[in-house]
């Protein structure tokens, strides 16, 4: 992001790579999910309207340069990503206060040889909301929100020479003491809320799921 310094630049680095398919483990030390709930009718009902209003809300968007237009901007475009998040930062400001299923915080495109497919969008909260304001607005029955956490980075001007098998969200250290230990610099969490939803897919376990279906 602009203005972002290099420390919340490997950060972001980080994340992504952890958002790629094969590094999601619910609960695991750099990964936190919601727990599941027991599906309910009523869930079904507003998870299914959620769909409906993003899907209206996004058509437009099919075409990528409308989003690039409407200030979208891709984040990290020139690291490989099976997914490129086009965020909004003035839809992720909102929706720390109200919630509009037809205005994600980010739009989910695969890369083409002709530029960007959409697929799917993002959904953001702010990282002190609990769980029952998780659920309020996208059912817990239904979908799985998770937090980026247990961050810890080498201290300053050690990133050159930084072990990234023991640092980053990919690392072994995943707790203060063995950061402090290590000369590290410790997060507990980074960023907020997230979860993704994939509108064109077939059922509500592929529309909810981490990452797109793959036939």
């Amino acid at each position: 992001m602009p203005g972002m310094n290099l420390d919340e630049r490997v950060s972001e680095r980080a994340a992504v790579n952890d958002m790629t398919p094969g590094h999601q483990d619910a609960h695991s030390h750099h990964m936190y999910m919601t727990t599941m709930r027991d599906r309910t009718p009523d869930d079904v009902a507003r998870a299914g309207d959620i769909v409906t209003k993003l899907r209206a809300g996004i058509e437009k968007y099919k075409d990528y340069h409308v989003a690039l237009n409407e200030g979208f901007r891709i984040f990290m475009p020139n690291i490989p990503q099976p997914e490129y998040h086009f965020t909004s930062y003035k839809n992720g400001f909102l929706e720390a206060f109200t919630f509009d299923p037809a205005r994600p915080t980010s739009l989910l495109y695969k890369k083409t040889s002709t530029g960007y497919e959409l697929v799917g969008a993002m959904y953001t909260m702010p990282k002190r909301a609990t769980e029952d304001q998780l659920n309020e607005r996208v059912p817990l029955s239904i979908a799985m929100w998770h937090l980026h956490t247990n961050l810890c980075l080498p201290g300053r001007g050690q990133f050159q020479n930084a072990d990234w098998t023991k640092f980053g969200l990919h690392g072994t250290i995943a707790s203060k003491d063995s950061c402090d230990a290590a000369s590290g610099r410790f997060s507990p969490v980074i960023f907020g809320w997230m979860v993704h939803v994939y509108p064109y897919e077939d059922s509500l376990d592929k529309v909810f799921a981490m990452h797109m279906h793959k036939d």
